[in-house]
C-alpha cells in the first residue's frame, strides 16, 4: 500500500532561509542542510533526542511563514497566497518525514515516546493553520473569482483543494466548536498512534516454539530453516520458532500437518489487540469512532464516511456499497463452492471434522496441487528476491526507460536497506530509491511505499524524490537466499508500482493528495506484469542452477490465476464492509461492544464461518492507524480501474511504447493534479468498466 503519512498535505514544502537556529549550532543534523549525496537524510548522524527540538523549531518557522502570508497588505493573488501556502512547511515536512518513516520501519521504545510527545504538537499546528480566518479570507477571495483567473488544471486543482481544506478543517465554525474540534483532533492523533503501537507489540510478543521435529511435518525445508534461525535469534537453539509476521505464519498455515498447532497460531493472529490486557485495542477503537462521529457532525456530515468520501473518486457511501454488494453477490457462491471442495478433500483423507478457518490455507494448497498440479514450493526456488528485484527493474526500464544503480556510500537507516539512484533513458537523475525488504522487531508488519521527499518544482528547478519501499519478506535461511512466494512477488511488484508513481510524478506544486481509490491504480496495474510469461522468463530463474522457470510451470501459475479467488475476494470484501459499517455510524450505540458489532456486521453480510475477515477490528491498522478509514474499499475500486487499464496494454502489447507513455503522462506523472476520472479517460479513451475485473477473478 501507499503509506499515507501524517503529512502537511498542501503545506508540503517550506522555503526556509533561516536555518541557523540555536539547535543547528548545537549540532542537530535535522536543522542543517543535508550535506549528503543527493541531499538524502543523514541517518548516520540522527539520534532520537534530535527529533523533538527539530519539530519544535520547524513548527515555529512554519508559523512565521504562514503569519507572513496572512499578513500581506497587498490584494490576494494566486501567487502570493495559494502558491505561498503550497510552498510552505519544507523543514517541518523534512523532519517529520524522517521521523515518521523510521518510527514505522525501525522504531524503538524511545522513538515511540517521542511520537507521543510530538504528535499532538503537529495536530495543534494543523488546527492553527486551517482555522486561521485571516488566511482563509485571502484564499476565499481568490476562490470566488477563480473563473476569471485563467488558471491551468494543476493550479485550479490546488486552489480547490486548498479552499476545501480550510472548510473541512472547521475554519467557519464558531469559536467554541473550533476548540472542541481541536481537542478531538489532538486526542485522535494519540489514539491512532497507540493503536499501531499495540499491534506492533502484539506481533513481536507471540512465539510458537516447537521442540519436537515431528511437529514440523509438512513444512518445506526453507521454512524449517527460517524457523531454526528465528530460534537462534531468541536463544532457543535446537528448537524452531514461528511468529505472527507473514513470512513465518503464512507458510505454517499453508503446509503444517499439525492441525492443533495451526489453530493455535491462527487464533493468536486473529486475536491481536483483543486479549483484554495492556495491548487491547477495543477501547481505543470505541473512542476513535466516537470522536470521528463527533468530528463529522461538527463539519456538517451525517457520518465519518461521508466526510472522507467527499474527497475520493467514489464520493458517497452509497456508491461504495453499490460496488461492494455487486462483487459480494458474485463472490459468495464461489467461496461456498470452494468450502465444499476443501471439505471433500478432508473426507477423502479420512478426516472426520468440519473445515475451519485454520484449515483453509492447508487444504487450499492441496487443492492447488490437485487442480493445477502446482505446488507453490516448486515455484519458490525460481523467485529469488534479488532476481525478482532485477526483473522489476527491467520491467520499469522497458516501460519507462528507467535505470537503477546501487549506491554503496550513502546514509542508510538500517543495514538491511539497499539504496539506488534512478536515472531516465538519457542518464538524467530521476530520484533515489530505498529498499527495505525483511522483517524485524523494530518494523511494523505489511508492505508499503513512502517518501522522504516528494517531487515538485521551485523557482523553475525540479526537486527530485526520495522514495522508500518497505516489505516483510523472508530472510535468507540455511544455505538458501531469500526466496519469495508468488504472492510476495506480486506484493513487491505492487509496492514498486507505487514507487514508480512517485518517481515519475511531474507536478509543480507539492502536497496534492491522491485518494485511496485512485492511488492504488499505479500499484495494482504493476502486478499484472509479474505473471506475464514474457516477464517471468527474464526474472524467474532457479537460485541454484540459474535455469529459467520451465514453460509448464509458468502455464500452471497462469492457469491457477482464478484459484482460491472466492476466499481471497471474500476475506477482502468482508474487511471493506467492516470498515464502512464502522464509519457510516451516525451515532455510537449504547454500551458499544467492538467484538459484538464486528460479529453482527459480518453475520448480516453472510460471511461464512470458514473465512475470517482479512482484518479483524483490533489489528485493522489501515483504518484505525493508517490513512484508509472509510477507504479500504479503494483497493478493489482501483483494481476495477487497473483491470480495465491493463486491457489497453494487452491490446497492443504489454511493453507497447505508446501505451506506456500514455499511462506515464496521464496517470503516473499527473495523479492528483487534475480531475481523476478525466485523467483516466485521457489515458484509456473511455470510462472504466467492471467486466475485466470480474473476468480476472473468475467471478463472471
Amino acid at each position: 500500500m501507499k503509506k499515507i503519512l501524517f503529512s502537511l498535505s498542501i503545506l508540503a514544502i517550506f522555503v526556509v532561509s533561516c536555518k541557523n537556529t540555536k539547535q543547528e549550532k548545537m549540532g542537530n543534523p535535522l536543522l542543517s542542510s543535508f550535506n549528503t549525496p543527493f541531499q538524502v537524510p543523514p541517518f548516520d548522524q540522527i539520534r532520537p533526542e534530535h527529533y523533538e527540538p527539530a519539530i519544535d523549531s520547524a513548527i515555529q518557522l512554519a508559523k512565521q511563514e504562514i503569519d507572513s502570508v496572512a499578513g500581506i497588505s497587498a490584494p490576494a493573488t494566486f501567487e502570493n497566497t495559494v502558491e505561498a501556502i503550497a510552498y510552505s512547511g519544507k523543514l517541518l515536512t523534512e523532519v517529520y518525514s524522517v521521523f515518521s518513516n523510521l518510527n514505522e520501519a525501525n522504531t524503538n521504545d524511545t522513538l515511540q515516546k517521542v511520537a507521543e510527545k510530538i504528535t499532538p504538537k503537529i495536530s495543534a499546528f494543523y488546527d492553527e493553520l486551517f482555522m486561521n480566518e485571516k488566511l482563509f479570507g485571502r484564499v476565499k477571495e481568490i476562490y470566488e473569482k477563480k473563473d476569471s483567473l485563467n488558471l491551468n488544471p494543476e493550479q485550479n486543482t490546488l486552489l480547490g483543494y486548498t479552499y476545501r481544506s480550510f472548510i473541512r478543517s472547521g475554519v467557519s465554525l464558531p469559536a467554541e466548536q473550533k476548540e472542541k474540534l481541536k481537542k478531538i483532533n489532538s486526542e485522535l492523533s494519540l489514539l491512532t498512534l497507540k493503536f499501531g503501537q499495540n499491534v506492533l507489540a502484539e506481533n513481536n510478543r507471540y512465539k510458537l516454539i516447537i521442540e519436537k521435529k515431528e511437529d514440523l511435518a509438512g513444512l518445506p525445508q526453507t521454512v524449517i530453516d527460517a524457523a531454526a534461525d528465528a530460534a537462534k535469534e531468541n536463544n532457543l537453539e535446537g528448537k524452531w520458532v514461528f511468529t505472527l509476521h507473514n513470512p513465518s505464519i503464512m507458510p505454517f498455515l499453508q503446509y503444517a500437518s499439525n492441525r492443533e498447532l495451526r489453530k493455535q497460531i491462527q487464533q493468536a493472529y486473529i486475536n491481536r489487540g483483543n486479549n483484554n490486557d495492556s495491548l487491547d485495542n477495543k477501547k481505543n477503537i470505541a473512542r476513535i469512532l466516537e470522536l470521528r462521529i463527533e468530528k463529522a457532525k461538527l463539519l456538517g456530515y451525517n457520518n465519518y464516511a461521508e466526510y472522507v468520501l467527499a474527497e475520493n473518486m467514489a464520493k458517497t457511501p452509497g456508491r461504495v456499497f453499490d460496488l461492494l454488494n455487486k462483487i459480494w453477490k458474485a463472490t459468495l457462491p464461489v467461496a461456498k463452492r470452494e468450502v465444499t471442495e476443501l471439505q471433500d478433500i478432508i473426507k477423502k483423507e479420512g478426516g472426520n471434522f468440519k473445515l475451519e478457518a485454520w484449515d483453509w490455507r492447508y487444504y487450499a494448497e492441496k487443492q492447488r496441487k490437485l487442480k493445477y498440479d502446482l505446488d507453490e514450493s516448486q515455484a519458490k526456488p525460481y523467485f529469488k528476491l534479488d532476481n525478482v528485484r532485477e526483473g522489476i527493474f527491467k520491467v520499469s526500464n522497458k516501460l519507462y526507460g528507467l535505470n537503477f544503480k546501487e549506491l554503496k556510500d550513502i546514509p542508510k537507516y538500517h543495514p538491511d536497506v539497499t539504496v539506488y539512484e534512478v536515472t531516465d533513458s538519457a542518464g538524467n537523475h530521476q530520484g533515489i530509491l530505498y529498499l527495505d525488504m525483511h522483517p524485524r522487531a523494530s518494523k511494523r508488519g505489511g508492505a508499503w511505499m513512502t517518501t522522504f521527499r516528494s517531487e515538485h518544482k521551485k523557482d523553475g528547478k525540479k526537486i527530485d524524490p526520495v522514495v522508500s519501499i518497505v516489505c516483510n519478506f523472508s530472510k535468507p535461511a540455511g544455505n538458501a537466499p531469500s526466496l519469495l512466494t508468488f504472492d510476495e512477488v506480486s506484493t513487491f511488484f505492487h509496492e514498486f508500482g507505487h514507487g514508480l508513481n512517485y518517481l515519475l510524478y511531474d507536478a509543480t506544486y507539492p502536497g496534492l493528495p491522491v485518494p485511496p481509490d485512485f492511488v492504488e491504480l499505479p500499484s495494482q496495474i504493476m502486478e499484472n506484469w509479474a505473471v506475464e510469461p514474457e516477464v517471468l522468463n527474464f526474472y524467474a530463474k532457479h537460485y541454484e542452477t540459474g535455469e529459467v522457470i520451465p514453460k509448464e510451470l509458468v502455464d500452471k501459475i497462469v492457469k491457477s490465476g482464478h484459484f482460491n479467488q472466492g476466499f481471497a475476494t471474500t476475506e477482502y470484501l468482508a474487511a471493506s464492509f467492516l470498515d464502512m459499517s464502522y464509519h457510516t455510524l451516525s451515532q455510537m450505540p449504547e454500551n458499544f461492544d467492538v467484538t459484538g458489532f464486528e460479529k453482527q456486521a459480518l453475520d448480516k453480510l453472510g460471511l461464512i464461518p470458514e473465512i475470517v475477515s482479512r482484518y479483524r477490528s483490533t489489528y485493522y491498522q489501515h483504518i484505525f492507524s493508517g490513512g484508509y478509514s472509510a477507504g479500504y474499499y479503494g483497493y478493489i475500486w482501483a483494481e476495477m480501474l487497473d483491470a480495465d487499464a491493463f486491457e489497453a496494454f494487452k491490446e497492443k502489447g504489454i511493453f507497447n511504447k505508446a501505451t506506456a507513455d500514455a499511462f506515464r503522462n496521464n496517470i503516473l506523472a499527473k495523479s492528483g493534479t487534475d480531475d481523476l476520472l478525466k485523467l483516466y479517460v485521457q489515458f484509456r479513451g473511455k470510462e472504466p468498466v467492471i467486466e475485466p475485473f470480474l473476468n480476472r477473478r473468475g467471478l463472471n
